[in-house]
């Protein structure tokens, strides 16, 4: 309370006595609140399974999304104010595009995640922005066939995983993938993997109907999508 009474709250630029940037703790507290997102390399593939949070059974499947395609072999999520999210995630894509034409080949994963850092880490540098208040998730595969995943925070770090989570309740959900996860995991045992942990953790709020998921097959390096009545089949 004495650090808001003090003012040191009201800027991204200005650090509190004790060495916090206050904006981006708020900020790192909206990733918090956001609905999770699960995210796992498979022997096969890449996977992410994401909790929309909505549940209104008017709205179509495939006009809100939380997965987006970067690239062919590239996806993304988030957590937090999706709206933000989606500048980030729409940069992304057009940087992915400059590539192909420029290179004629596809983009690392970690050059994305990268990009998107370091705008999220310029944001809490100058005054007059705020941070961006989300996390993202990307996960490819790159050229030579090994599955990336990276978690991007507000402050503009990242880093790599075998599988990961985003938003509400990811320490406990991260906890569960330690003992449930699999190097040799196929991207159907992660997609089981990821609902039953979500089982575990939301208990009687788990509705099928709230999840989306979307992975990448080493096959074909193509994205696919699942809603939920595709999903159904995996929590059975």
């Amino acid at each position: 309370m004495q650090h808001k009474v003090m003012g040191y709250d009201r800027a991204t630029t200005m650090f509190s006595p004790d060495g916090r940037i206050l904006q981006v703790e708020y900020a790192e507290k909206t990733v918090r609140l956001g609905s999770a997102s699960i995210g796992i390399t498979c022997s096969d593939g890449v996977l992410i399974v994401s909790d929309k949070r909505l549940e209104d059974p008017l709205l179509l499947p495939e006009a809100s999304i939380k997965i987006w395609e970067v690239d062919e072999h590239i996806i993304a999520t988030a957590a937090g104010v999706l709206s933000d999210a989606r500048i980030l995630l729409e940069h992304s894509q057009v940087i992915a595009q400059q590539h192909r034409v420029t290179y004629d080949q596809p983009i690392d994963t970690e050059s994305v995640i990268k990009d998107i850092a370091n705008i999220q880490q310029s944001a809490t540098q100058y005054a007059g922005t705020r941070p961006f208040g989300i996390a993202v998730m990307l996960i490819g595969i790159n050229r030579d066939d090994k599955c990336k995943l990276y978690v991007s925070d507000v402050t503009g770090n990242y880093l790599g995983y075998k599988a990961s989570a985003i938003g509400e309740n990811d320490e406990k959900i991260k906890d569960l993938l330690q003992v449930g996860y699999k190097e040799n995991n196929n991207i159907e045992q992660g997609i089981k993997l990821a609902l039953n942990i979500f089982k575990k953790v939301l208990g009687k709020n788990f509705d099928i109907k709230r999840f989306e998921a979307a992975f990448v097959n080493k096959d074909n390096k193509k994205v696919k999508r699942f809603y939920s009545d595709q999903l159904s089949k995996y929590t059975k």
